[in-house]
């Protein structure tokens, strides 16, 4: 069957297209940018998706999901990931390997890519381990998983403490083309509930400070200019951090170094864990508001390439304790287009168009996908979206089994209506 998304504004990054239009869609590829003949919209073989008034971007791309399974199904599975995904807009998401078993062989990559197949239809590209069952001992057998269809290697969840085997992991990742994802915090620095600094000291919650993050950027930054791989920095949180990347792009000239923030990262600061809510607290913890204000600019100046949520479900019973014993992590899936859109783009910090390029151009390329636009013969991965109607953010109806959000309440803009994967409808509000 052949689709039509009529009459919408359709914003392409990647051919700087912003116009209404429609577009066709035939046997899971974009066939057709422009106005559609009036004999096939009355064609009954043909499906019409009204889109006037709305949004028509490429589908959403996350580089930094954590999908739980196998091992911790009671948080989350590979089938409610991607129900969570597909209203989220989300049409491709990667996943972390800290399950149980970890995705440190080819074995646990097929698992994953067979249960992907029986969700409905989002597209799931695990993130291999670095190290055997992260460990940070010995290199796991990334060639194998690669041959398997990982997308990255990672160590998330932890850092590859030993720096000589991290620069032995990125010479070995270069000629496979796989970029590396690199959690930054020295575990000898962290281990507290949140920001270090004033707010910490008021609310008497042990602090973890901004160098725990920054003395690895800087290692990993050293490590990618001296080896040449392609260094995908996770979750950005500290101005100084930022100040690193700077370094690295612009007086390094580092082509191969990318980085990503995460939307409670340029939305949120530390002074709202004064409620001691276990649901505000992740990992790297809200900063200062002047980190929130470096962030934004780094988004605007393309210091910050990508926006991905580190989506991190929990259980409630989990997440319902003292904060210094709740474990780390916040669900955003199903949020983060209309908290991005609602902050950076009404805001006036991005345009519509910078934005989609952070959330699915921008990935496409660090990962090497051929989604992320909107052009003929590219995969039929898109999102509609409606910009104008508010709504009120509330956990109870997410998708996700995690309910684990900061944003509970808030209004924003930006809800996503029709999610299309090859051609498929995945979601339709």
């Amino acid at each position: 069957m052949k689709l039509v998304i009529k009459g919408g504004l359709v914003v392409n990054p990647s051919t700087k297209l912003e116009e209404v239009t429609d577009i066709l869609v035939e046997d899971g590829v974009i066939v057709s940018i422009g106005e559609t003949p009036s004999d096939l919209l009355e064609n009954a073989d043909v499906k019409v998706i009204e889109a006037e008034g709305k949004l028509v971007v490429p589908g959403l791309i996350d580089l930094h999901v954590h999908l739980r399974e196998p091992g911790f199904e009671h948080k989350e599975t590979i089938e409610t990931g991607c129900l969570a995904a597909a209203r989220g807009g989300v049409t491709t998401m990667c996943c972390m390997p800290n399950t149980n078993p970890v995705i440190d062989n080819e074995c646990v990559v097929e698992y994953i890519n067979t249960m992907a197949r029986r969700a409905n239809g989002v597209k799931v590209l695990p993130v291999g381990a670095i190290t055997k069952g992260l460990e940070g001992e010995t290199l796991a057998n990334i060639g194998k998983m690669k041959e398997h269809g990982i997308c990255a290697i990672s160590e998330d969840g932890k850092t590859v403490a030993d720096a000589g085997l991290m620069k032995k992991g990125m010479s070995y990742a270069k000629p496979f083309n796989l970029p590396i994802f690199s959690h930054t915090e020295d575990r000898a620095l962290s281990g507290g509930a949140m920001n270090a600094g004033v707010n910490a000291q008021l609310f008497g919650i042990k602090g973890i400070g901004r160098d725990a993050e920054e003395v690895i950027v800087a290692r990993d930054i050293i490590l990618a200019r001296t080896t040449g791989a392609q260094l995908h920095l996770s979750h950005m949180s500290t101005k100084g951090s930022l100040d690193l990347i700077e370094m690295g792009k612009k007086v390094w000239g580092m082509t191969n170094l990318t980085a990503e923030t995460a939307p409670h990262y340029f939305i949120l600061d530390d002074s709202i864990l004064g409620d001691y809510d276990s649901n505000k607290k992740m990992s790297p913890p809200l900063r200062t508001s002047e980190d929130v204000a470096a962030m934004k600019q780094a988004l605007k100046s393309g210091i910050i390439d990508v926006i991905a949520t580190d989506h991190a479900p929990h259980h409630y019973d989990e997440k319902n304790v003292e904060i210094e014993k709740a474990p780390f992590g916040i669900v955003g899936l199903e949020t983060s287009f209309a908290l991005s859109y609602t902050h950076l783009v009404k805001a006036g910090i991005l345009t519509i168009s910078e934005l989609i390029e952070k959330m699915s151009y921008n990935p496409a390329r660090i990962i090497n996908s051929p989604s992320g636009r909107l052009e003929v013969g590219a995969p039929a991965d898109i999102t509609v979206i409606d910009l104008e109607t508010p709504y009120i953010i509330d956990s109870n109806n997410f998708l996700s089994k995690g309910k684990n959000t900061p944003f509970n309440g808030m209004e924003v803009y930006g809800d996503v209506e029709v999610t299309i994967v090859d051609g498929r409808i995945v979601y339709e509000k």
